[in-house]
């Protein structure tokens, strides 16, 4: 048996944290066992699907890295199937015409809680034979079994039983012939040989609806995985406020894909004391009999760690791919300075997000308009102004320009000058970058270049001049 796993968003919303974690779960186990992975698009409400939240939804999953070898498929192109499976169950007297207006259904609800029992449709209709008459309305409802029960052996949840006496005739078609989500699922799966269903365990009551369907049209269930729901960091349910972001978000806020999808594979998931899983680490050991029963709750200083080991551990090219849109959004053209994989080495030990990393390189390409006031005051003074001068000659002369040769030079000044050497770097490090903080000053002006950073000296000698009259 090939295995088959599918992601099967709703286009309501973006994607957020806990779709991308089910997606990723089915990527895995599609991909440790050689299966397929199925993108399906569940757009059938169309009163709150949206183009703009299936873009979200692509853009999201192209970010993540998460490549399906099917779809995306579009519930809203299969209504002829949706209608002739329909037809097939009307026709093997496995479903009905329902006719019971809406004023009826809605007091059998309220005659129901009120003696504290289960709403559920009585089956009126059941056995009517009717068909709808020319301009008459009828909803479809699928015949439930009576009696029996449904047993789902859960990978996660593990062994679920259900009384078919507490499941009613289910509407499969609205009085319009649209058919409806529990309806279009079962189809899907079936005809798309859907192997392993991983998703959410809000989805868990509707699974014996769905396998007592897939068994009317003579198909077996596919194995089923609920997995928990993710917390904010208090415990409590998910919400925007506590940290329900979509995953752009977390990629406009400065994270590696690598890193958010480490972060997802741990939320419910473990393989010992590992933490840092790349992956093919994770399609290598994922197993959805390894999730955990119990909810996990978010953690954003986890995130952040993972984000800057990766920073630091990725390839600098690959970094500077995910950098460049955060430098321009900072009305920066990486084309316009130093090599933008220079920049990530020279910054890789420090950032934390790649928005901090953007703010932090801003000076590598756009030399400073005006000086920190602080930094300033201590490190551009007349009596540093003889000291950045004559290094300027120093550093003119160099021959090779190269971190190493400029460390060594930087440092036979400080002790020709019988300065410490702070007292000459940190001059220098405020008249290149306008502050206090950069990278190693050796690093930092191999970056910037010779030329760039004599231009940098003399401007820097120039403001000083300027400060005292000069």
């Amino acid at each position: 048996m090939t295995v088959k796993t599918r992601f099967a968003p709703s286009p309501t919303g973006y994607l957020h944290i806990g779709g991308a974690r089910t997606a990723l779960f089915s990527y895995l186990y599609a991909r440790r066992h050689g299966g397929r992975f199925v993108l399906r698009i569940e757009d059938t409400d169309l009163e709150r699907s949206t183009p703009e939240a299936v873009n979200a939804i692509l853009e999201g999953m192209t970010w993540l890295g998460l490549d399906y070898d099917e779809g995306p498929f579009y519930q809203t192109k299969r209504f002829d199937r949706y209608k002739e499976v329909i037809r097939q169950l009307l026709e093997q007297d496995k479903a009905y015409y329902c006719f019971c207006p809406k004023e009826r259904i809605d007091k059998l609800r309220e005659e129901q809680m009120a003696r504290k029992e289960k709403p559920r449709y009585d089956g009126h209709c059941r056995d009517l034979g009717r068909v709808p008459q020319p301009g008459e309305e009828a909803v479809v409802r699928f015949k439930n079994p009576l009696d029996g029960e449904v047993v789902v052996d859960d990978r996660v949840k593990g062994r679920v039983v259900f009384q078919n006496t507490e499941l009613d005739d289910l509407v499969i078609a609205r009085g319009d012939g649209s058919p409806t989500y529990n309806f279009t699922v079962v189809v899907d799966d079936m005809d798309m040989g859907i192997t392993h269903v991983i998703r959410g365990d809000d989805h868990l009551n509707n699974t014996p609806r769905q396998m007592n369907i897939l068994r009317a049209l003579g198909v077996e269930p596919p194995v089923y995985a609920h997995v928990p729901m993710i917390l904010d960091e208090h415990g409590k349910k998910l919400s925007k406020r506590t940290g329900a972001a979509s995953v752009t978000e977390y990629r406009d806020a400065g994270f590696l894909p690598e890193a958010v999808l480490n972060y997802l594979v741990r939320l419910g998931w473990a393989h010992g004391d590992q933490e840092i899983f790349s992956l093919d680490e994770m399609v290598a050991l994922f197993d959805i009999d390894d999730i955990n029963a119990a909810a996990s709750s978010l953690n954003p200083g986890k995130l952040l760690w993972l984000n800057q080991h990766y920073i630091k551990t990725s390839d600098p090219r690959h970094v500077a791919r995910h950098l460049s849109p955060h430098l321009a959004s900072l009305g920066i053209d990486p084309a316009d300075g130093p090599a933008l994989e220079q920049v990530v080495e020279a910054l890789s030990e420090r950032a934390k997000t790649l928005v901090e990393m953007a703010q932090s390189a801003v000076f590598f390409y756009r030399a400073p308009a005006e000086y920190e006031e602080k930094a300033a005051r201590k490190n551009l003074t007349a009596e540093t102004a003889p000291v950045l001068a004559a290094l300027r000659e120093q550093l003119a002369g160099v021959g090779e320009w190269t971190a190493p040769v400029i460390h060594d030079t930087v440092h036979r000044f400080a002790e020709a000058q019988e300065l410490g050497l702070g007292k000459v770097a940190q001059p220098l490090r405020v008249a290149v970058s306008g502050g206090s903080v950069s990278p190693p000053i050796d690093k930092t002006l191999e970056v910037l270049g010779r030329d760039e950073t004599l231009a940098r000296i003399d401007r820097a000698l120039a403001w000083i001049g300027a400060q005292n009259g000069g």
